[in-house]
């Protein structure tokens, strides 16, 4: 088999599993052969729809039709992966709607790849809706908090 082959097979079946995770990037390397495979993070992603869980105290979704993309205090997410938001399971969330964040403060973990990547607070202020539920999966830029 040619060598031109095996990279264009592979290449696709990289691409495909992009598509398949909703990753934005995806390097291998293997004998010796490094292949890289991403898209432009603001490209369009298939369309993934989740069953609602009921809402708790901590996590108030929009009203239907309202976007918190916009809004100028929205924390969004810099990946794809699983938000959590508290450091383990059972332990005390790491912020609440109410409560007063400073600059660095962590809101979150964000899980990619197992690897738990820690959110910071973009500015200080208070946390006036957090809009995911614990163990909720995420897309890059998907808004996680709003802080006014």
């Amino acid at each position: 088999m040619d060598k031109d082959k095996i990279d264009r097979d592979m290449i696709r079946a990289l691409a495909e599993l992009l598509d398949e995770t909703r990753l934005t990037e995806i390097e291998i390397e293997h004998a010796g052969l490094r292949v890289r495979v991403g898209r432009q993070p603001g490209a369009p992603a298939p369309v993934v729809q989740y069953a609602a869980a009921p809402a708790t105290s901590l996590a108030v979704q929009p009203a239907p039709g309202e976007s918190m993309t916009a809004h100028p205090g929205a924390v969004t997410s810099p990946m794809v992966g699983t938000v959590y938001l508290a450091p383990e399971p059972g332990a005390t969330p790491f912020v609440a709607v109410g409560d007063a964040v400073e600059t660095g403060q962590t809101l979150f973990i964000i899980e990619a790849m197992k690897t738990m990547n820690p959110i910071a607070a973009p500015r200080s202020g208070k946390v006036v809706r957090v809009l995911v539920k614990d163990g909720q999966p995420v897309e890059f830029g998907e808004p996680l908090a709003i802080i006014e």
